[in-house]
This record gives C-alpha cells, structure tokens and sequence, in this order.
C-alpha cells in the first residue's frame, strides 16, 4: 500500500520558532516541485548511511533492519512513481522522512543519525549528476556512430568547402560530417574527466563540520559507486563544482550541435538544396502550404542559448557565496535538470536527424566547382610541375581567374586549350587537373579530405568511440525519468 503524506499540524520547524511559518515563506521555500527528480537518489544514499550506522554500531540491529524495510518499500513506490509529495515539507527528503515515519513509526527518526540535510542534498545531487553524464554519453556514442557510417557512405561524393562562408576548395562530404564526429568525442572525454572528478561521496560531511558519531564514510562511498570520500566537511556540503562541470561541458556539447542544426537549416533550404530533412521532423507552414520547415534543425540549434544560460546563472549563484552552505543553493537544480533534459532531447533530436537525413549528392557536386575552387589546385601543380614559388604560382593563378571572369566562366568548364595557351606555365596542364576527383584524391596528407582518407578515418573513429567503456549508470533510462507526483 503506497504511503499518503497529511500536510503536519505545525510547520517541521515550529518546535523551534515556536509558530508556524507564513505562506510567502512556504511558497519561496519549497523546493518539491522540482527536486522531486532526486527521489531515487534520496532513497538510495538513506539505505547506504542506514547500513553504515548498523555497520559501525550507530544504530541497534533491530532498528537497522526496521528502517531499511521501510525504505524498500518507499523506493519500489518511487520507482512505480506511486508517492506523493507535500509542498509543506520543503523538500524530496523531508518528504522521503516523513513518509517513512508514516510506514514504521517513530524508529524512522534515527535515520537522519550523524547525516545533514547538507551532506544529503550534495550527495543525491552528484548521484544524479553521473547517471545523467552516463545517459548523455551513450547518446553520444550513438550519434558518433551513425555520423561515421553517413560519413563512409559519402566518402567519394564532392561539396564546396568554405571559409567565411565562401566557395573555398572541394572536399568530400563525408569529410565535412566527420569534423563533428571529432567534436563529439571531445565531449565524450569531457564528460569522462567530470565524471572522474565527480567520483568522491560527499555523505559524512554533515552540516559541515564533520559529525561526533562513530561513522565510515568509505562504507557509504563504496555502497553509492564512489571511489571514496571527499577530504574536506566544508567543501563537501558546499562544492557544486560537479554541476558546473555538467553546464560547462553541456554548453559545449550544445554549441556543437547547434552549429550541425545551423548547417543542416542551410543546406535544407531550396537555395542550396544538398540535403533534405526526414519528413517526420519537418513541419509545415499555416500560411503557406509549399513549405517544409526544419523545425527540429533550428529547435537544437536554438536550445543552446537556454544551456549557456543555465550555465551563467549557476556561475552567478555561486560566486559570491562565503562558505560553507547557504540556501542561495537551492538554485542550482532548476538550472541543472533543465540543461540534461535539453541536451537529452536535443542529442536525440540529432540522431534522428543524421539517420534519416537524404543527401542531394549531383547538387553538392555541382556546387563543389561554383566559385573557381579548383584554383588552389592549379596553383599546386605550378609548384610541383613547374618548381614555381607558391606566391609566383598564387598570382599566376589569380591573373588566369581574373581573365576567364572577365570572359564569364570559371576555373571548371573552362576550355583547357584556351588555359593551356594564356601563358606559358600552363602549356602543359593536364586536363584532371580542373576535376573534382583529381582535387579530392590529391588531399592525402593526414586528416585531409582524400576518399581513402576518409573512409579510414571513419574506421579509426568508430574504433575510438568503442574503445571509451560505458560510464556506470542505469542500463536504459538514466536519471528520473519515471514521474513522481507532486
């Protein structure tokens, strides 16, 4: 039978104020509506520090035993999202205490034995912190991996590469897809290194002084999955350093997918044409029934602005707080569970994306020679065929451009007799030499564009995306995501 909480007579507070608090206070207070999502954690670390009172001899057998009964209880109905939260009790753990106290009595009063709702809250929070940086990993190992296959399926197919947004030299799509598969690995390191400084349990720090009971924090850091307890009380109670580390790294990992969504909305527009977005994630227009909007493209490059933001409102709470603990933290969550949810819906968002995404490969070629970028090419045959200095063989091919210009053509489809006989180092140009296959098959250096290139370094990415072990987390669902009614 699920617990049922009845808001108490007086305030949890009242045996020391002496009278109840108002309802502005309640109201500003509570923080239930959102920390509900840390229910699963609260229970977890509560089973953890009973076990280590029973283990060091806090805490009488019989009560032990007592107390984690009723705890399993609560935690199967956190799980089937069966309990029910009271916005009176100020937050997930009062509510968590209370409920036990309804199922086994007066015993659930020494849970909080040598435990603050300090030590509490950072433990829970940075529970959560890594099943969250575990589930955002595998997406990303997910979105490595289909980027790599679309990466080797376009290895040969040519598109213009720019700079400044202009026509600059030819390189293979795949290539082009592959930059963002390097960008996601870095975020894959990067959550690895947070989620390494994020392996010390906070739990023994009590409020922040440390605790006169007999404890063993080491017991509670390697029941929760840390490697071991943090060093110092006050640090533990008042280091978000974690979350930070989430935000910062989201607010990367959002920019990177903010600038695949931006491609993706140019590309898909009519003027370019190279690619065209899977039509469950394009809507339509109200107005104007030709349209195809990119919605979901221009959403995940959109949602980037809400990541970095949370990301500044979290360095601004933080920044100018004394030690050790002071409300002012109860910020942190809002920003911190809102940053996952969009990053989880956003990683999503791009796989669906690339998986479906349908590439206009005659387009991308023809615009690969728009705009004389065959003439790097030229200007390199000067210097390997001729002996020319670079600088000689640049304006000579600048001269060459400039001339067909003004004749209204281009480097490509030009009449190679016509540049053979403008000057005497080009007599012997071959014709390949103008090809986009000849421009593409000569990137060979290392990390270049060249069709062999590519496909070897998809292989080499898919090997390094595999090589990185799953972080530890829940196997599917990763942090909250069964709703607990509030």
């Amino acid at each position: 039978m699920a617990a049922t909480l009845n808001t108490p007579d007086e305030n949890v507070w009242g045996t020391l104020f002496g009278e109840g608090s108002s309802d502005l206070l309640t109201e500003i207070n509570s923080s239930v509506r959102f920390d509900y999502r840390l229910i699963e954690e609260d229970i977890e670390g509560s089973i953890a520090h009973v076990s280590m009172l029973g283990h060091v001899g806090a805490l009488p057998a019989q009560d032990m035993a007592e107390i984690l009964a009723g705890l399993r209880v609560l935690q199967a109905q956190a799980r089937a999202g069966e309990l029910t939260l009271d916005p009176s009790l100020e937050d997930v753990h009062m509510n968590v205490e209370h409920c036990l106290r309804q199922l086994i009595g007066p015993v659930a009063g020494r849970l909080h034995t040598a435990r603050s709702r300090n030590d509490q809250v950072a433990l829970d929070a940075k529970m959560w912190v890594r099943r969250a940086e575990a589930r955002l990993d595998r997406h990303l190992a997910l979105l490595i991996d289909v980027i790599s296959t679309r990466a080797v399926e376009f290895a040969e197919v040519a598109m213009p590469g720019f700079t400044h947004l202009q026509a600059a030299q030819p390189v293979s799509f795949g290539h082009h897809l592959l930059a963002y598969v390097e960008m996601f690995l870095r975020d894959r390191d990067r959550i690895r290194s947070a989620h390494t400084r994020a392996d010390e349990s906070p739990l023994g720090a009590a409020a922040l002084a440390g605790t006169s009971h007999p404890i063993d924090p080491f017991f509670t850091a390697r029941a929760l999955g840390f490697s071991s307890p943090m060093r110092n009380s006050m640090d533990a109670v008042s280091d978000r350093d974690f979350m930070l580390d989430l935000l910062a790294i989201g607010s990367i990992l959002a920019t990177h997918i903010s600038r695949l969504g931006e491609e993706l909305v140019l590309w898909s527009t009519a003027q370019f044409g190279y690619v065209q977005l899977p039509a469950e994630l394009a809507a339509g227009s109200s107005i104007m029934p030709q349209k195809r909007n990119p919605d979901v493209a221009e959403l995940i490059r959109g949602k980037s602005g809400r990541v970095i933001g949370n990301l500044v409102a979290l360095l601004t709470v933080l920044k100018g707080l004394p030690l050790s603990y002071s409300r002012d933290l109860q910020e942190d969550k809002e920003a911190l569970f809102d940053t996952f949810d969009t990053l989880d819906v956003s990683l999503r968002s791009a796989i669906a994306l690339m998986s479906g995404l349908t590439v206009d490969t005659a387009r991308m070629a023809a615009d690969a020679t728009v705009g004389n970028t065959l003439a790097t090419d030229v200007a390199d045959w000067l210097v390997v065929r001729h002996g020319l200095p670079f600088r000689e063989a640049h304006l000579s091919v600048a001269q060459l451009v400039r001339s067909l210009g003004e004749r209204g053509q281009q480097l490509h489809g030009a009449d190679p007799a016509w540049i053979r006989a403008f000057a005497p180092v080009f007599k012997d140009l071959p014709d390949e030499v103008l090809t986009l296959q000849h421009s593409l098959a000569s990137r060979t250096s290392p990390g270049g564009t060249a069709p062999a290139s590519v496909r070897a370094a998809a292989a080499a990415a898919r090997v390094r995306n595999h090589s990185r072990s799953p972080l530890p987390g829940p196997p599917d669902e990763g942090p909250d995501t069964k709703e607990t009614d509030q």
